[in-house]
């Protein structure tokens, strides 16, 4: 196996499961920055949760930025500088023209809201996903305009598919009909229902065959909702790669072997069996 080849088959992916300062996005990028200027490993990709600047915040009139703002800059920066692939979410807006869009409600003030996941290559380019299921029981979907669109991103040799907390919840949209290598979650899934978080992202690992990250925060929001992370890398068979229920800040780094799960699949072959999907 050639250096090239090699690199491509080893993925080096670092998570940041942390509290998250309510509503400030300044204080929550100098946080990260700080924890990513520590790490002294090789890493191609960093992974933040759900909102990483705001925390999950109903807020959007005053919190969200330009897709040329603050937060993203900051993140191009941190990629180009570090030679390294970032993602987490964060609030971004869209403005509109009313007079061309019957849709258009004025208290949105000309904009629409997206809980947007953004991934972001060391080159600076920018690829992104809009969260697809909105969170309706915390009211997410009076806020935010819900995605409709899967993206699989190419990235050194991996096809990875980034998705967002409350999708967790719907397996056929996570479904692995792209022959996706590594699926992950980024969110905000409260202490309350943290059973539901351990159980389904095991599922989603072992029923796509493919390597599963969930990256969850800590701490108490805004709100005085308890977040206590269980941040963690499965498996294509639904083994930890890394501490399972793990509710402390932490930075998680695991590896990831694409041709140990390619050999998997072959093997074991569920995927091919797999039903379809189609989406409107």
């Amino acid at each position: 196996m050639s250096i090239s080849e090699l690199n491509m088959n080893t993925l080096k992916t670092i998570f940041i499961q942390s509290d998250l300062s309510w509503e400030n996005p300044e204080a929550n990028r100098n946080y990260f920055k700080t924890k990513i200027n520590k790490i002294t490993t090789d890493v191609d990709l960093i992974i933040l949760p759900e909102m990483f600047t705001t925390g999950f915040s109903m807020n959007a009139l005053s919190l969200a930025e330009e897709m040329e703002g603050e937060t993203v800059a900051w993140m191009r920066q941190i990629a180009e500088e570090k030679n390294v692939a970032i993602m987490g979410s964060i609030i971004i807006k869209e403005s509109f023209d009313s007079a061309q869009d019957d849709t258009f409600n004025s208290d949105k003030d000309n904009n629409s809201f997206y809980n947007r996941l953004l991934f972001v290559f060391p080159s600076g380019e920018i690829q992104y996903y809009d969260k697809r299921h909105t969170f309706t029981l915390a009211k997410e979907h009076e806020t935010y305009t819900s995605g409709n669109k899967k993206l699989i991103i190419a990235y050194k040799g991996w096809k990875i598919c980034p998705l967002i907390c409350y999708d967790l919840r719907f397996p056929a949209w996570a479904r692995n009909q792209e022959e996706y290598d590594l699926l992950i979650y980024v969110a905000s899934w409260p202490k309350i229902r943290i059973s539901a978080w351990n159980a389904l992202l095991k599922a989603r690992a072992i029923e796509n065959m493919s390597y599963t990250i969930g990256v969850n925060r800590i701490g108490l929001d805004g709100n005085k909702y308890e977040y206590v992370g269980h941040s963690v890398a499965y498996d294509a068979l639904g083994n930890a790669l890394s501490k399972e229920f793990n509710e402390n800040e932490c930075v998680i780094s695991v590896d990831l072997q694409k041709e140990e799960q390619n050999s998997i699949r072959t093997k074991l072959g569920f995927l091919k069996d797999r039903d379809v999907f189609k989406f409107s």
